[in-house]
């Protein structure tokens, strides 16, 4: 008799890439990277996720068995022509990657394939991809509660199939210049509530190092960045916090304002780990000590 497959709580839908990546502190080729990888990665230190998204026939096996020894589940996956590529360099102000390169290979015309088992889960993030693609998945999880996460190219050139997915989204999850560039305002507050009439229930505006701010009706809330001594590669940082934050509102299965924002700290935490190596290197080596041990002194940073 078939052994049945366990149902999902959390779906990460993005993108899965090889990197290469250079910034004043070293260089990595062909690296773990694309939102899917980070934010699944973070979440497993939380909660199982599965994952929708695309490689190549070069994606290295190897790879795959990492990801499933975190107990992330690959049944969403499809496989088509070469692996999705980019190549980024940071100067010593590591706010923003310059990118040399992106080849889309398999993420062209990519149709996202979603597994019966996925379509029950409680908790959807969509990390950064095509919004047509984010939200051919959403309709495919009508029951989750969704978390939503886009990039300055999709606001720019998607802007319409963006707003449609947004109005589907719980929570909308956005840096500093992906707020402003969105609404049209140099006001964060301003932004935040634009995207608030859009129909989320929240939205969290990532700083980088200066933390995370989240917006409302239970009011607002300040998530202080984790003060480092080195940062080696900040990218996938952002991809880190969001994942974490689904992975720790997954493990509770809560949704409450107190909720999110002790998860916002966890997922803080994690995307402060996130920068202090190589793509995944440092997440790999997280378990939930090193986590508790970082949350413990950022409540301690916030005590006055």
């Amino acid at each position: 008799m078939k052994k049945k497959s366990p149902a999902i709580n959390l779906v990460v839908c993005g993108s899965i890439a090889l990197d290469d990546v250079e910034t004043p502190f070293g260089r990595s080729k062909s690296a773990l990277g694309g939102s899917a990888i980070y934010a699944s990665f973070a979440a497993s230190c939380f909660a199982p996720a599965g994952v929708v998204s695309v490689i190549g026939k070069d994606f290295p096996k190897s790879a795959l068995a990492l990801l499933r020894s975190r107990g992330v589940d690959l049944d969403g996956l499809t496989v088509k022509g070469k692996n999705l590529r980019w190549g980024g360099k940071y100067e010593f102000d590591m706010s923003q990657a310059q990118t040399l390169r992106t080849d889309l290979n398999s993420l062209v015309d990519y149709k996202p394939e979603v597994p019966s088992k996925y379509e029950n889960a409680k908790f959807l993030f969509l990390a950064n991809i095509d919004p047509v693609v984010q939200k051919a998945v959403a309709r495919k999880c009508p029951k989750a509660f969704v978390i939503l996460d886009t990039m300055n190219y999709w606001i720019k050139d998607h802007s319409k199939a963006l707003h449609e997915v947004i109005k589907l989204a719980d929570i909308v999850v956005l840096n500093d210049a992906e707020a402003r560039q969105l609404c049209g305002e140099v006001n964060l507050v301003k932004a935040a509530k634009k995207v608030l009439h859009l129909g989320p229930k929240a939205v969290i505006i990532k700083k980088g190092e200066h933390g995370a701010l989240l917006f409302s009706a239970g009011g607002h809330f300040s998530a202080p960045g984790f003060p480092l001594e080195e940062v080696k590669d900040p990218t996938g940082a952002g991809d880190s916090f969001a994942g974490a934050l689904c992975g720790y509102l997954s493990s509770v299965s809560k949704t409450d304002n107190k909720t999110i924002r002790k998860a916002m700290i966890y997922a803080s935490a994690v995307a402060s780990f996130c920068t202090e190596e190589f793509s995944i290197e440092k997440l790999i080596k997280l378990d939930k000590n090193l986590i508790e041990e970082r949350y413990e002194v950022f409540k301690k940073i916030r005590e006055f």
